[in-house]
């Protein structure tokens, strides 16, 4: 029974995963996502209570997936936001469903709270080391390296859900990993120039 209720958890958020991505949370609908996860529309209710509920699990599963798959690593923000963009644009949904969560529900939630202030600490230590130019604030670091992995979201092909062309995206990737790596270089030593 419990391997059952997992499969049909799973199925559940599968669907609606895709559903929100597509829909938002006001546009989609839950018959839709019983259908398309085989199952009955109750347990999405006995699950996860309601549909903001569901939606909440979903961005849940969705933050953990991608923390997984790529892990923050402040000693190396340039490989690291090459990661994060590779991860994005593999999955153009993930970011459709960031952007409805921004619009419907704007604001963090405790986890992705707890997420954050880690990343800040662990970009405080790299500034320690002389990793990371010390000037930066932290979170507007972070702020800066996230904006620039999502950036070609906001073109206009990147909007309108259009895919860009390998070579497009490889430069556009180039440009994203080489803007971070000035972005943190620390100051470097005026140089003295002998008689």
């Amino acid at each position: 029974m419990a391997r059952d209720s997992s499969a049909t958890k799973a199925r559940l958020l599968d669907a609606a995963f895709s559903e929100f991505a597509a829909y938002g949370i006001a546009g989609a609908r839950v018959d839709r996502i019983a259908e398309a996860a085989q199952a009955n529309k109750r347990l999405i209710y006995v699950y996860y209570g309601n549909k903001e509920q569901l939606f909440d699990a979903v961005l849940q599963r969705a933050l953990e997936t991608g923390s997984e798959s790529v892990p923050f690593d402040a000693e190396d923000l340039p490989g690291y936001v090459g990661l994060v963009f590779d991860h994005l644009v593999a999955r153009p949904d993930l970011m459709r469903l960031v952007q409805w969560k921004q619009l419907e529900r704007p604001g963090t939630t405790d986890a992705e709270a707890e997420s954050y202030q880690g990343k800040i600490a662990a970009v405080e230590r790299a500034q320690g080391a002389g990793l990371i130019d010390p000037a930066l604030d932290p979170a507007d670091l972070l702020a800066l390296v996230m904006a620039l992995a999502q950036a070609w979201t906001g073109t206009a092909d990147g909007a309108a859900g259009n895919p860009w062309p390998l070579e497009r995206l490889t430069r556009h990737r180039e440009a994203v990993v080489e803007s971070v790596r000035r972005l943190i270089a620390p100051p470097q030593p005026a140089r003295r120039d002998t008689p």
